[in-house]
């Protein structure tokens, strides 16, 4: 095998699937990443895997010999990061039957540098979705849903299914949904020709977190495109230009979480977003303090939310924000923290927060533009 690529393109492509390789691999080629150089499409594919996600890309160069090997993934990531900008080769050592030893040595205009692989026999195929479902998705589209949603999924590995987004597909559009216990994020995207199912059965999967958070940090840089959606009773695939990431699916019943957003209510509040967002960041300060908790009293007659802390050992605060009211009066409780991570993924000017008592669920959403629905449990407060 023998290949010159830009340093530039090598590293970039080597960062995107070191996020994929295992950290404490129990197959010793998992810790590498598989380097597939091809000599027709004159390109460099690049894999990583760690039994759950799965992440593939591919950039152009020119391949003088074809050849396949896997390498030191944090080793090679390192290196290369380091060289200078230009044209570097990578070629591997041969016997004299012509077999590699897997040894590459990579060469840039300053110096040389020698790197011990391993077969790429010994690599695992990444998943592929032979006669599963299908959908297309806007890149857009599927942006706007992940990063609605993903940071609501729980980190409590006790509770897997609720680690992961929720997909479902009707013929309104796709909706993604994540909870940990305390909150609860919606979104619905509306279907359009770039996001549709190309299968008789609707999708409904559970895919996790994590991987869902690398599939936004890839696809937010190839916006316009379109993602294909492949999924069976196990794994997800996602393709889009040269990329590919795959995910295992989430096992159990996904919460039936439709039946936890209130139907009507007795109170509502529409504010500035951001006026709000600020002053919560401010009190924040000394809600971390002490339990994280912040009262938000509501004024019908001065048309004000007021917010506020108190830490007997450390301090208190108090910020006033003008808001338009319906329903009478009300004080309640929140984390401060669930409050601010919802109010930052909302892309709207304004925020509608609808209420009916201090311990019932409150739910927070954008007014105009994306469809989504935040519910937060309040915190009971002590008199």
């Amino acid at each position: 095998m023998k290949l010159v690529c830009a340093q530039n393109s090598l590293s970039t492509h080597l960062s995107i699937v070191s996020r994929a390789v295992a950290t404490r691999a129990t197959l010793p080629v998992l810790a590498n990443v598989l380097l597939i150089a091809d000599e027709t499409a004159q390109q460099v594919r690049l894999s990583a895997f760690d039994l759950s996600l799965g992440i593939q890309t591919s950039f152009a160069a020119q391949v003088e010999v074809g050849g396949k090997l896997t390498l030191p993934a944090r080793l090679l990531n390192d290196i290369v990061s380091r060289l200078p900008d230009g044209d570097i080769t990578l070629e591997d050592d041969v016997d004299e039957a012509g077999e590699s030893n897997w040894n590459v040595t990579i060469t840039s205009k300053f110096g040389r540098y020698q790197v011990r692989g391993m077969s790429a026999e010994e690599f695992p195929e990444l998943p592929v979705v032979a006669e599963g479902d299908e959908l297309h998705l806007a890149s857009e589209t599927l942006i706007d849903g992940l990063k609605g949603a993903l940071f609501a999924a729980s980190d409590d590995e006790t509770k897997q299914v609720l680690t992961g987004v929720h997909l479902t597909m009707s013929a309104a559009g796709l909706e993604f949904a994540a909870t940990d216990g305390h909150r609860l994020a919606v979104v619905e995207t509306v279907s359009d020709d770039d996001s549709k199912v190309e299968s008789d059965q609707a999708l409904d999967v559970t895919i996790p977190a994590k991987a869902l958070q690398e599939l936004a940090k890839m696809v937010e840089k190839q916006a316009g495109s379109s993602v294909a959606v492949k999924f069976d009773q196990s794994q997800a695939v996602f393709e889009w230009a040269d990329q590919r990431l795959t995910s295992r699916l989430l096992e159990g019943q996904y919460p039936n979480y439709r039946q936890l957003i209130p139907r009507q209510f007795a109170r509502q509040l529409t504010v500035d977003r951001r006026q709000f967002l600020s002053a919560l960041e401010r009190i924040a300060v000394l809600a971390d303090q002490k339990n994280n908790i912040v009262k938000l009293s509501l004024s019908t007659a001065e048309q004000e939310a007021t917010l506020s802390v108190d830490a007997p050992d450390v301090g208190s605060g108090r910020e006033t924000i003008a808001a338009q009211i319906t329903g009478e009066d009300l004080d309640i409780a929140f984390n401060v923290k669930y409050l601010l991570e919802g109010l930052k993924v909302m892309p709207t000017t304004e925020i509608q927060m609808q209420l009916n008592t201090a311990t019932s669920p409150a739910i927070l959403s954008p007014l105009g533009g994306l469809k989504a629905t935040y519910l937060v449990m309040p915190v009971q407060i002590r008199s």
